[in-house]
């Protein structure tokens, strides 16, 4: 009996560990959205969801349940199997990607040695689910905003992964908790700060959040490529969007805020667990989402498809060689062990 349970301890314990992720993670998807509404209706001067319990703080909930009793309609042409799978895709890969993320000093599901490349993968994997659900839907509508998706995502990847370059360079480690500790004495967006504004940047088209939100132009595509979902296969989709905000926050937040080290390391901000002070960044971010997004107008296509190639990948890919030459030539490369 012993023995036994000394080899399902270690499974229960995995699975505590990703409920403790999983559950926190779709709450704070939820209550995303209210925290979205409320802001951008404060900067408009609107009042926001105020009705659905004290406050408004129960509308996230009336809206899954009204969701979950609508009919799931699939259209007549359509593959089912594809048509369904897609937001699956979209809303699995989104939960996957913290299995590497640490949220503090010991609490980390998978510290592997390579989580940066991990993060890169699974994230470049989304497009896949957006892609499947365009063309599954057997319309030319929700065609074009899968093709104008990928094409977006595919062009600031790019730009995403130079500026990960830059920061591994400077921290000397794929790991993520490795380049979290090398922000002790300074966080990377101090000397990274062109970088850290170009990630920023990327992660909102690649996220495809306003101003970037061309794969939903209602205007030319009739809501895009998830203009033929409905229920809860809708539902999964627009959880996945905030879901990946939410995992680009906090990969911003360990590539250039420190991750959960406090922002001075003498008391009191010691005293705060680290978690407390990851949830801080990553909400910070969040905000910089919803700011931008209640302040700017959408771009036009060809503005985005002009900066992401010939602004962000040209500065990115000098920014490598620039970080690279100082490195060396000051002596500065990062020494492990």
């Amino acid at each position: 009996m012993a023995e036994m349970w000394q080899e399902i301890f270690p499974l229960l314990w995995i699975v505590g560990q990703i409920f403790l992720i999983v559950i926190p993670l779709i709450l704070t998807v939820a209550y995303l959205t209210y925290a979205e509404r409320k802001i951008i209706a404060a900067m408009q001067l609107r009042i926001g969801p105020n009705y659905v319990g004290p406050f408004g703080l129960l509308q996230p909930i009336a809206d899954a349940l009204k969701l979950l009793h609508k009919e799931p309609i699939i259209p007549a042409k359509a593959n089912p199997v594809l048509f369904l799978l897609a937001p699956i895709i979209t809303f699995t890969l989104s939960l996957l990607a913290w299995a590497v993320i640490p949220i503090g000093p010991d609490f980390v599901l998978a510290n592997i040695n390579v989580g940066i490349l991990y993060l890169f993968a699974i994230s470049s994997l989304g497009v896949y689910g957006i892609i499947i659900a365009g063309w599954a839907s057997n319309s030319k509508y929700p065609f074009l905003g899968a093709l104008r998706s990928a094409a977006q995502m595919v062009s600031y990847e790019v730009s995403i992964g130079f500026v990960m370059i830059t920061v591994l360079l400077c921290a000397g480690s794929l790991n993520l908790r490795d380049i979290v500790l090398a922000q002790q004495n300074m966080w990377f967006f101090i000397p990274l700060f062109p970088m850290f504004i170009i990630f920023f940047i990327s992660i909102l088209a690649e996220t495809n959040r306003t101003p970037f939100d061309l794969p939903e132009a209602e205007a030319e595509l009739v809501s895009g490529y998830n203009v033929e979902y409905s229920s809860m296969p809708f539902a999964l989709f627009f959880l996945g969007e905030y879901a990946n905000m939410i995992l680009m926050s906090a990969m911003t937040s360990i590539l250039f805020l420190g991750g959960w080290l406090p922002p001075f390391a003498i008391a009191p901000f010691t005293y705060i667990p680290g978690f407390v002070w990851f949830a801080l960044k990553i909400s910070l971010i969040l905000f910089l989402f919803i700011w931008v997004r209640a302040t700017l107008p959408r771009y036009r296509y060809d503005q985005l498809m002009r900066l992401g190639w010939k602004v962000f990948l040209p500065f990115t890919l000098i920014s490598v060689i620039m970080v690279s030459g100082f490195l060396v030539y000051f002596d500065k490369l990062p020494t492990q062990g």
